[in-house]
């Protein structure tokens, strides 16, 4: 289970303090499938930054498991099971998606057939791809879906996507949902992604809404996607947060 407890974030804009994320609690239980989405500046990749141990918060702890992680490196993290997949994900010139994978996997000796298992659930042929070299020649949508293939490989506990639909083309995306709906079904860790596209919504357990580094609304998606359909980015939650104010 991942707690953030009191989580503030600040920096340091010319000559002032601008705070990104203002006294945040969130939880996120085992096996639970969270979405967050909310308006463009809104505090989202950075929230998904601190959990990963990109940026360390100004003010309040992170605990997974019990154990106060909010001063551990990314790769501590990651040694604990919190994987992290970029917006962009990284190009790796002169690294085969084999050797990829046995990195993630902690295991050099990582068999092509184990291999070719987790390039099949992401929706790769796996004789295609074994071999590639993870550099510009991969689309977007390849490179993601291989990223995606070295999350499951490294049987991470707390996995968490930052805009995963960004820079993908449209069958890419379709194929990318179909993923997530297989790793909703058979990961034995928790899943959180950063998105505003309602097809990923519509697949999550809970939604979280954050707004101006606030949450404004947190429940199962049957209780918040029907109040965010048909607007932009969760203004109306926005806006309806700023009233409240």
């Amino acid at each position: 289970m991942l707690e953030l407890k009191n989580i503030s974030f600040e920096v340091q804009e010319e000559s002032e303090q601008r705070e990104i994320i203002h006294n945040l609690d969130l939880t996120i239980e085992d096996h639970e499938f969270v979405v967050i989405t909310g308006p463009n500046g809104g505090g989202k990749s950075t929230l998904a930054k601190l959990i990963a141990g990109i940026k360390t918060p100004t003010e309040g702890q992170i605990f997974f498991d019990g154990q106060d992680i909010t001063g551990k490196s990314i790769t501590e993290r990651a040694n604990m099971g919190i994987s992290f997949a970029f917006q962009q994900p990284v190009r790796f010139k002169g690294i085969q998606v084999l050797d990829l994978l046995r990195l993630a996997a902690h295991d050099d000796k990582l068999s092509v057939a184990d291999a070719c298992v987790y390039l099949s659930e992401v929706g790769l042929c796996a004789r295609d791809y074994i071999n590639r070299e993870v550099n510009a020649s991969l689309s977007g949508g390849e490179l993601k879906r291989i990223e995606i293939a070295t999350v499951l490989a490294r049987a991470s506990r707390l996995s968490v996507f930052d805009e995963p639909e960004a820079g993908i083309d449209l069958w890419s995306f379709q194929n990318l949902i179909q993923v997530f709906e297989r790793m909703r079904e058979k990961t034995k860790g928790s899943i959180v992604i950063i998105s505003h596209q309602e097809r990923i919504l519509n697949i999550a357990d809970r939604i979280v809404v954050i707004a101006d580094g606030r949450i404004t609304k947190t429940g199962r998606k049957e209780e918040i996607l029907p109040e965010i359909l048909g607007t932009a980015s969760a203004v109306g939650s926005c806006e309806a947060y700023r009233r409240d104010k």
